[in-house]
């Protein structure tokens, strides 16, 4: 899997995590959905990792995803900005997986 982060994602997910100790995980969130394929794709801040962690390097530093819920996700990510909409995107080449992707600061 690769994941990419664009400029003004990286300064946005720069600004949200500043000072504070945790790991960026790509979290495929099924709590909710009723069903494991009708998940939900949001960042969250965590302080720990789960023994189900995969590292993905990007140009904006590690990403972690849950490996069982890789089938979820398509091979080649991005991670965009929208101005408009003040939220984060999850897109591939393919599709718009989150087009208002949250982010969730789990450590306070």
């Amino acid at each position: 899997m690769e994941i990419t982060v664009t400029e003004t994602a990286a300064e946005k997910l720069s600004e949200r995590v500043a000072g504070k100790d945790g790991y960026v995980k790509l979290k495929y969130d099924i709590d909710g959905c009723g069903c494991v394929v009708s998940g939900v794709t949001a960042l969250w801040l965590v302080h720990e990792l789960d023994d189900d962690d995969r590292e993905i390097k990007t140009n904006a530093g590690s990403i972690y995803v849950e490996k069982s819920k890789e089938v979820f996700l398509d091979e080649d990510l991005k991670i965009d900005f929208s101005e408009k909409a003040n939220c984060f995107q999850l897109k591939s080449p393919n599709q718009y997986l989150n087009p208002r992707m949250s982010f969730f600061d789990k450590t306070k």
